[in-house]
C-alpha cells in the first residue's frame, strides 16, 4: 500500500498514513485517526509572521545576507567612514519593494482561502441537512450537491437524481476539459435515493488508499451490510468538479481540505533556472572575490603607509584613537575598503532582472501577432524567469497530434473485410483526385446523419444498404464501441460529447452510415441500426490506456448472444487475433501502410463471440481483480489479457488530421535558426513520416534517413551502429565541405562526445526499438547518432518515453530544450524541459496548466523564439553589461583615489549620492535599456520608434553623468 502523509487542518500534525478508513456518519470514530478537516490554506503568513518568515526567505539570498554583514560593520566607528544610511537605504528599498509584492501575492490568496472556506454546504447532521461552511465538513460527512454547484470535497457518490445513480460532471478546474464525463454509484448506495431517514442510518466503511495526486486513479472498498463492493474512479466526485445536468445527487466524505486529489495537485512546481541566473550567480561571487582582492591591496598599502610616513598625518584623520601598529591599522582599513567599495557589489541587480522579466512577460502577453482570434485565445506567459532562456533554444521536442496537426479528425478511408473504401475511381477505373467537383454520398435517406461529415466513395453506402453483414457488423462495432455521451436537445438533433476527438470522427462515420448510438446508461447501450431501434446490454468495458492500447466493450445482443467489440492499435490487436485470420491479417496491413503513407490515423478492428459459460467464468476473474486492494492494475490487465485474444479481424479505419496553418513556414525558419526539431508521437512509423514530409522536417534531398527498427538490443545496437559507421564514413569520403564532424570534449558526465555533422540527416526510431535505445548500455550511441541529425521522429512512444528522450539530450548535451504539446500525454515531457509550452488545442487544457508558455497554434513558435527570446536574450546581456560596467566604474574611483589618500578609506562621493547611486542614478537609464532595446532589423514590437527609445535611453545616460560630474565637483570642494 502507498504510504502518504496526512496533515491535520487544524493541528497541523503530520504522520504516516498507510490506508484510510472513513465511517459514513461516525465523527467519533472517524475523529480518532485525526484527518484534516475541509479547510484550506495556500496563503504563506499572517499578521504575525509575515515580517519574521518574509526577512528569513530574502536572507537566503546571499546578497542580501552580504549587506547586512556590511550594515553591521558600518556600526563600527573605528573601520567605516561612511554613514550607515549608504546601506540600509538602499537595503530597505530592496527588501520592501520585494516585501511588497510578496505580500500582495499573500493577500490574494488570503482572499480567495476565504471565499472557499465559507463556502456552503448541505450537510447531513442528526438526521436533517443543515447549511455547514466548506472548512467544517470532514471525512465521513454526507453531502447534499445541487446542480451547477461545486464540489466540496472528494466524495463517494452515493445517489443522484438521474436513473442508476448517473451523474454529470465538468472538470475544467482540475484538467482543463470542458467535456462533461459521467460518474456512477454503487447499485446498492444508489437505492438510497433522497431518503433522508435512510442516508442518516447508512454506517458503510470506506476502506481505500491514502491521499495521493493521481486525479484518474482511485481504488477502495465499501464494506456494508456484511458485503464488500469495489470503488474505482468512476464512484469518485474530485473537489473542484461542478455538477452538471443532474438535479441532485448525495455524497460521502472521504478525503477533505489538504487531503483532496485537487489540493494534493496543487505542490510547488518544479522552479526552473535559466543559464543568466547561474551566470549572475557566478559572477556575483567573481566580484566579490574581486571586491577582496581590492581591500587587500589598499590594506597592504595602507600598511606601508603607516609605517613610513603615516605619522605625519594622522591629524587629519577623524580617529578617536591613535593606531600605533601598522598592520592592525592595515586590518581595519581592510574592512573599511569593503564597506566603501560596496558598490561593486551589485545589491539591486536581483530586482532589476526581474522587473526586466516581467517587462518582458507583457509584451509576450500583449502581442496581437500571437493571437487567435477564432477561439479568443492570447498568448500567456505563465513563467516569468524564462524569457531570456526562449533566445537559446536548441533542441525543441514536439508532439504531432493537435501540436504540429489540427486534432480536428475526419473520417477518412477504410478498410473492411480485405476490402478497402474512400477511394474515387473515374469510369476508366483509374483513380482521381478528390476536389471540388467531386460528388460527395447522398446521406439524405438519413435524417439525423451529421451534415457536416463528407464521404465520397458511393460504394460503401450501396454495400449497406445490399445488407453486407462485414460491414453491417464493422459499423455496429464503431457505433458501440466508445466511451461517448450523447444529448438529444431537439428532435433528431444528436450532441455527442467526446473524450477524444478520433473517438468522435468514428461516432460520427457510423452515424451517418446508418448505425446511430443514440443513448447509453450505465447496464445498457441504445443504438438505431438502419432505422430499428436495438438496445444491447453493456457486460463490461474494459478501458483504453497507453499501455494496452486498445478498448474493449462486452455486450449481450437482443438475441441472447455475448460478443466483445475491440477496437486499437494494429501492433497491439494483429498479435491477439485467431490463427485463421492470417491471410486477411497480412491483406489488411498492406491496407494500413498505404493509409499511414497518406498521413492518415488507423486504428484496426476486431471482435469476438463469447460463450455464456466462458463469459462467467471470466466475469469471476474480473470481479476478484475489482476488489483487490493491492496491485489492482495489474490483476484488471491480467483478465483483460485472458479475454482479448483469438478475436476475429474486421477491418481497419483511417482518420485523416490536417497539418495547421503555417507549421511548414515555422520549421523552416526553426532550422535556418539551427535549431534542432524531434517528433515524438504516439502514431505508426509510416504516418509519423509522411507528417515529416509533409511539413518539411524530411525531403527527398536529405543524405540519409536512418530507421532503427529493431526489436532486440541487439538488433538497435547493431542499427545505430551502421547508422553511425554511415555517419563517419560519409565525413572521410567527402572532402569538398559538404559534410564533416568535428570532435568537442566530452561531456562532464564523461559519456557522449559532441559531435557536430554538416550535412542533412534523418533519424526514425519506433518506440519498442526507443525502449532498449533509452536503457544505460545504449543511450550514449542513441544520442550520439540523434544530436548528429537534423530531425529525429520518435513513434509509437508512451508519455514516459517522451520524458525519457527530454531528460536523455538535456544529461548528455549543454543544450537547451524546449517541449510543446496538446495534451495530457504531453505533460511529463514538457515539465521535464528547460522551457515547457502548451497548445490551448482539442484535448483540453491539461498541457497548458503544467506549462511556461501557453498559445494556440504551433506557429507562434517561430515568433517566440525568434523574436521575444531574440529580444529578451539581447536586452537581459546588454542590462547585464551596462549594470557591471556602471559600478564598476563608480567603484574604480574609490579605489584609484585610494592611492591619493594614504589608503585612508576615505571617500570621493558624497553619502547621499553613494547611498541614491544603485537604487536612482544608475538603475533609471539600465532599465530602460534592458525593457526597450529594440534592433532595427526586427518588426518594431512597441508602440515606441527604436530610435525615440534610443534618445530616451542616451538622455538618460547624460543625466546620469551630469549628476555624476557634479558630485565629484561638489566632493572635490568639500576637501579643498
Amino acid at each position: 500500500m502507498i504510504s502518504s502523509k496526512c496533515c491535520n487542518g487544524d493541528e497541523g500534525d503530520e504522520h504516516e498514513e498507510e490506508e484510510r478508513r472513513v465511517k459514513a456518519n461516525d465523527p467519533e470514530h472517524n475523529e480518532k485517526f485525526q484527518y484534516a478537516n475541509n479547510r484550506i490554506k495556500t496563503s504563506k503568513y499572517n499578521i504575525l509572521t509575515f515580517l519574521p518568515v518574509n526577512l528569513f526567505e530574502q536572507f537566503q539570498r546571499v546578497a542580501n545576507a552580504y549587506f547586512l554583514c556590511l550594515l553591521i560593520l558600518q556600526l563600527i566607528p573605528e573601520i567605516s567612514s561612511l554613514s550607515w544610511f549608504t546601506t540600509i537605504v538602499p537595503l530597505m528599498v530592496v527588501f520592501t519593494i520585494t516585501a511588497v509584492k510578496d505580500a500582495t501575492d499573500d493577500c490574494f490568496r488570503h482572499k480567495s482561502d476565504n471565499q472557499v472556506n465559507n463556502r456552503q454546504a448541505e450537510v447531513l447532521i442528526d438526521g436533517r441537512l443543515q447549511n455547514e461552511k466548506w472548512m467544517n465538513v470532514r471525512p465521513g460527512d454526507i453531502i447534499k450537491l445541487e446542480n451547477n454547484t461545486f464540489v466540496a470535497a472528494d466524495l463517494l457518490l452515493l445517489s443522484s437524481s438521474e436513473p442508476h445513480g448517473l451523474c454529470y460532471i465538468e472538470t475544467a478546474e482540475l484538467d482543463g476539459e470542458t467535456n462533461l464525463k459521467v460518474r456512477q454509484a454503487l447499485p446498492v448506495t444508489s437505492e438510497l435515493g433522497a431518503d433522508i431517514r435512510r442516508l442518516a442510518e447508512f454506517d458503510g466503511v470506506v476502506v481505500c488508499e491514502p491521499p495521493n495526486n493521481k486525479l484518474d486513479k482511485f481504488t477502495g472498498v465499501l464494506f456494508w451490510k456484511n458485503n464488500r463492493y469495489s470503488l474505482n474512479n468512476e464512484q469518485m466526485l474530485l473537489r473542484g468538479c461542478v455538477l452538471r445536468n443532474t438535479g441532485w445527487c448525495f455524497g460521502m466524505v472521504i478525503f477533505a481540505g489538504p487531503d483532496t486529489k485537487l489540493m494534493q495537485n496543487s505542490g510547488r512546481t518544479k522552479f526552473k533556472r535559466t543559464s543568466i541566473d547561474r551566470l549572475m550567480n557566478t559572477l556575483v561571487l567573481w566580484i566579490f572575490g574581486f571586491l577582496v582582492c581590492m581591500g587587500i591591496i589598499l590594506a597592504i598599502g595602507n600598511s606601508i603607509w603607516e609605517q613610513q610616513v603615516g605619522a605625519h598625518f594622522r591629524i587629519y584623520l577623524y580617529w578617536s584613537e591613535v593606531v600605533n601598529s601598522s598592520v592592525f591599522s592595515g586590518f581595519l582599513t581592510f574592512w573599511s575598503y569593503v564597506i566603501i567599495l560596496n558598490s561593486v557589489v551589485p545589491i539591486s541587480l536581483y530586482v532589476s532582472v526581474e522587473v526586466i522579466r516581467l517587462g518582458h512577460s507583457y509584451f509576450i502577453n500583449w502581442d496581437r501577432k500571437m493571437y487567435y482570434p477564432k477561439k479568443d485565445i492570447p498568448a500567456e506567459v505563465r513563467t516569468t524567469t524564462l524569457n531570456e532562456e526562449l533566445g537559446q533554444v536548441e533542441y525543441i521536442f514536439s508532439d504531432k497530434t493537435g501540436t504540429i496537426t489540427q486534432n480536428i479528425m475526419t473520417f477518412n478511408k477504410c478498410s473492411i473485410n480485405g476490402k478497402t473504401y474512400g477511394d474515387v475511381y473515374d469510369d476508366l477505373g483509374w483513380k482521381t483526385e478528390i476536389n471540388e467537383k467531386t460528388v460527395p454520398v447522398d446521406f439524405s435517406f438519413n435524417p439525423l446523419a451529421d451534415r457536416k461529415f463528407q464521404f465520397y466513395d458511393h460504394s460503401l453506402i450501396e454495400s449497406i444498404k445490399l445488407g453486407d453483414s462485414m460491414v453491417h457488423e464493422f459499423f455496429r462495432l464503431l457505433s458501440l464501441c466508445h466511451t461517448v455521451m450523447s444529448e438529444e436537445k431537439n428532435a433528431g438533433e444528436l450532441i455527442y460529447q467526446v473524450q477524444s476527438p478520433d473517438e468522435g470522427a468514428l461516432v460520427t462515420a457510423a452515424r451517418n452510415f446508418g448505425f446511430i448510438f443514440k443513448s447509453r446508461t450505465p447496464e445498457t447501450i441504445t443504438v438505431e441500426e438502419m432505422g430499428k431501434l436495438v438496445t444491447y446490454q453493456l457486460l463490461a468495458i474494459l478501458d483504453f490506456n497507453n499501455i494496452r492500447k486498445r478498448m474493449s466493450v462486452i455486450v449481450q445482443t437482443p438475441d441472447g448472444q455475448i460478443k466483445l467489440y475491440c477496437k486499437g492499435a494494429d501492433t497491439v490487436l494483429f498479435e491477439r487475433l485467431h490463427p485463421s485470420n492470417e491471410e486477411l491479417m497480412y491483406l489488411t496491413s498492406d491496407h494500413l501502410e498505404e493509409f499511414a503513407g497518406e498521413g492518415l490515423r488507423t486504428l484496426a478492428l476486431a471482435y469476438k463471440n463469447l460463450t455464456e459459460e466462458h463469459f462467467k467464468e471470466w466475469f469471476k476473474i474480473l470481479q476478484e481483480a475489482n476488489t483487490s486492494l493491492d496491485s489492482r492494475n495489474e490483476h484488471l490487465a491480467a483478465a483483460y489479457e485472458e479475454i482479448e485474444k483469438d478475436m476475429m479481424l474486421l477491418g481497419a479505419t483511417a482518420i485523416e488530421d490536417k497539418l495547421q496553418e503555417g507549421v511548414t513556414e515555422t520549421i523552416a525558419s526553426l532550422s535556418l535558426a539551427n535549431i534542432k526539431i524531434w517528433v515524438l508521437t504516439g502514431d505508426k512509423q509510416e504516418t509519423a513520416m509522411n507528417i515529416g514530409y509533409s511539413c518539411h522536417m524530411l525531403t527527398d534531398t536529405m543524405n540519409e534517413i536512418f530507421i532503427v527498427a529493431g526489436h532486440t538490443v541487439t538488433e538497435v545496437r547493431e542499427e545505430l551502429r551502421k547508422a553511425k559507421e554511415h555517419l563517419f564514413g560519409q565525413s572521410k569520403d567527402l572532402s569538398n565541405g559538404h559534410v564533416f564532424c568535428e570532435k568537442m570534449q566530452e561531456s562532464k558526465q564523461g559519456s557522449v562526445l559532441e559531435e557536430t555533422v554538416t550535412g542533412d540527416y534523418a533519424l526514425v526510431i519506433n518506440g519498442h526499438s526507443l525502449a532498449h535505445a533509452l536503457e544505460a548500455d545504449l543511450e550514449n550511441e542513441f544520442v550520439e547518432v540523434a544530436c548528429m541529425c537534423k530531425t529525429v521522429i520518435c513513434c509509437r512512444v508512451t508519455p514516459l518515453q517522451k520524458a525519457q528522450v527530454v531528460e536523455l539530450v538535456k544529461k548528455h548535451r549543454k543544450a537547451v530544450t524546449l517541449a510543446i504539446g496538446d495534451g495530457a500525454n504531453d505533460i511529463s515531457m514538457i515539465k521535464s524541459a528547460h522551457i515547457g509550452i502548451g497548445i490551448s488545442g482539442e484535448e483540453g487544457m491539461q498541457a497548458v496548466l503544467a506549462s511556461d508558455y501557453s498559445f494556440a497554434q504551433f506557429r507562434y513558435l517561430k515568433r517566440l523564439l525568434l523574436v521575444h527570446g531574440r529580444w529578451s536574450y539581447f536586452r537581459m546581456c546588454k542590462f547585464l553589461c551596462y549594470f557591471f560596467y556602471k559600478n564598476f566604474s563608480f567603484t574604480l574611483v574609490h579605489f584609484w583615489f585610494g592611492f591619493f589618500c594614504g589608503f585612508s578609506a576615505q571617500t570621493v562621493y558624497d553619502q547621499w549620492f553613494i547611498t541614491l547611486f544603485n537604487i536612482v542614478y544608475a538603475s533609471l537609464p539600465v532599465l530602460a535599456m534592458g525593457l526597450f532595446d529594440q534592433h532595427m532589423e526586427s518588426t518594431p514590437l512597441l508602440p515606441f520608434s527604436s530610435s525615440l527609445m534610443e534618445h530616451f535611453i542616451t538622455q538618460l545616460v547624460k543625466m546620469e553623468n551630469i549628476l555624476l560630474t557634479t558630485s565629484l565637483l561638489l566632493s572635490q570642494l568639500q576637501h579643498l
